[in-house]
């Protein structure tokens, strides 16, 4: 087999424009800290309790993701994005991730890079380094983001790189 030794992905929300931060927290998830076995693909596959304050005035709607800069693709892994939570929701049940939940509003989940409609948790290759998965809470400018269910998770950051008016950031890990 191919070593998957390679130097530790930068943080990508560094990597992006500059925006206000407010505080996103979780009951599931210590930022920093490793996954609990709900979070992890094999044990649980449940989306954690996340719950946010301070978002920027102005804000519209939410978009929810976890991403995976770690994955030893040059794309990362997009674990789960959810689209145009109302302004007035400011808090997510544990499981609100699974296929078919029920959301508030017109919020939808699209496809993450395991090809389901649902929050994936945490898969990465045995022996590999240490995975970071960074959920970010978005404050989008806009009622809607512009994107339907069909959109790929990159199309969503596309869309959000320019009607984003903060985010909150909290982050797990974990590793085989």
């Amino acid at each position: 087999m191919t070593s998957l030794d390679r130097p530790v992905t930068p943080n990508p929300y560094d990597l992006l424009p500059a925006v206000p931060s407010f505080t996103v927290t979780s009951d599931d998830v210590t930022d920093g800290q490793p996954l609990k076995d709900d979070q992890i693909n094999a044990a649980g596959d449940t989306s954690p309790q996340l719950s946010w304050s301070g978002a920027p005035e102005g804000t519209k709607s939410f978009t929810v993701t976890c991403f995976d800069p770690d994955a030893p693709t040059p794309s990362g892994f997009w674990h789960w994005v959810l689209v145009d939570l109302p302004a007035d929701v400011t808090s997510l049940p544990a499981g609100a991730g699974a296929e078919g939940a029920p959301l508030p509003g017109g919020a939808f989940t699209v496809r993450n890079d395991g090809g389901t409609q649902a929050f994936m948790g945490a898969a990465p290759p045995p022996g590999d380094q240490v995975h970071r998965y960074f959920f970010v809470v978005h404050a989008v400018t806009e009622e809607t983001l512009g994107v339907d269910a069909s959109a790929s998770p990159a199309v969503v950051s596309f869309n959000l790189a320019f009607k984003t008016a903060g985010r909150a950031i909290l982050h797990g890990t974990y590793a085989h």
